[in-house]
């Protein structure tokens, strides 16, 4: 398992959504590719006033491990909650939606391929591999013919903490293509262009949410996860652009 970052100084946004004042707080630890799909689903949830943190699922593991105070952990893959639920410090966790990766390039880009990325002086940001949206676009790199891949690997010129930041590296024009999922990509279809990964290269990308082992609201927390898989929650990751879990 990949070493998990240490908790970071500056505090993550905390973003409320719906929810009367009489009514329990849910806090929802989120990856950043997330953001969308769960902001709008915690605000449909009745009953609760939904707190969310969206981070790099690294990040969220660590403030986890660090004794921060949540109620449902949602990660960008399942190596994480299974490292956590292993500790104890998690339920049991449930994967609840799919994605696909995707290569962003700017408008107007000459970049079509993947090939394309291997040419000299194409600037290339990747995530860090501590996060999932790194590790899997390393499972893509680690699947393409070596002088291919050493290419593009020799063009990376940053490795963010999260998906949006190589999302805004990319459409900033800080950067001539990034890898990032699917999800992210339709968020600013406007701004970008996008390169597929071919099916025989795309990794397995599984999404898991576990309910906090110190949870003040467990019952609530596992009614927010079922609703991910068969409720309001998975029809917003659907509407989002996530596929349906296996």
């Amino acid at each position: 398992m990949r070493p998990l970052l240490p908790l970071l100084l500056v505090p993550l946004a905390i973003v409320g959504c719906g929810g009367g004042a009489d009514e329990p707080t849910l806090t929802v630890l989120g990856a950043s590719s997330l953001t969308e799909a769960l902001s709008k689903y915690g605000g449909s949830l009745e009953g609760a006033e939904v707190r969310n943190s969206f981070a790099g699922s690294d990040q969220l593991a660590a403030q986890i491990k660090q004794g921060a105070k949540a109620d449902v952990f949602a990660s960008a893959d399942t190596g994480y909650p299974a490292e956590l639920h292993r500790e104890g410090l998690v339920g049991k966790p449930v994967v609840f939606a799919r994605n696909r990766l995707v290569v962003v390039v700017p408008k107007g880009s000459d970049v079509s391929s993947l090939g394309d990325l291997a040419r000299p002086g194409t600037k290339i940001v990747i995530g860090d591999p501590s996060v999932p949206v790194g590790e899997y676009a390393r499972e893509v790199l680690g699947r393409l013919p070596a002088r291919e891949r050493e290419g593009i690997l020799a063009n990376i010129r940053s490795e963010e903490p999260e998906v949006t930041a190589v999302l805004a590296k990319v459409t900033s024009g800080a950067a001539d293509a990034g890898f990032v999922y699917v999800t992210d990509a339709k968020t600013v279809a406007g701004a970008v262009e996008t390169v597929a990964v071919p099916p025989q290269l795309q990794p397995d990308v599984a999404y898991a949410a576990a309910v906090l082992s110190g949870s003040d609201e467990p019952e609530l927390a596992r009614r927010y996860v079922h609703g991910l898989l068969r409720g309001a929650g998975g029809a917003d990751l659907r509407e989002a652009g996530f596929l349906p879990p296996p």
